[in-house]
């Protein structure tokens, strides 16, 4: 299985990007789906988790301003990121999971500039 993870770049503040992660097999829908980042001299920290049922957890930072979604037909996860601050600027990772592996794509660079 293998993640990449696209859609990242440069945006000024209160901008929005859309992250994607495609997936090379058929695990979008039978895996929990997640986004992490990791900024420069801090802890990589989850961003968004989306079960295979179909639940949502965000972290505080970014409630009501991130959703995560899946297209399952196309096997790729989402990341819509609205009202981006500078402190959002981080490298994000794709991040698949069930109860016997953890599948990691590399990351994608979103930098905000305030």
């Amino acid at each position: 299985v293998q993640l990449q993870a696209s859609g990242g770049g440069l945006v000024q503040a209160g901008g929005s990007l859309r992250l994607s992660c495609a997936a090379s097999g058929s695990i979008i829908s039978s895996n929990s789906m997640g986004w992490y980042r990791q900024a420069p001299g801090k802890q990589h920290e989850l961003v968004a988790r989306l079960t295979s049922g179909g639940s949502t957890n965000y972290a505080d930072s970014v409630k009501g301003r991130f959703t995560i979604s899946r297209d399952n037909a196309k096997n790729t996860v989402y990341l819509q990121m609205n009202s981006l601050k500078a402190e959002d600027t981080a490298v994000y990772y794709c991040n698949a999971r069930n109860i016997l592996k953890d599948y990691w794509g590399k990351g994608t660079q979103v930098t905000v500039s305030s």
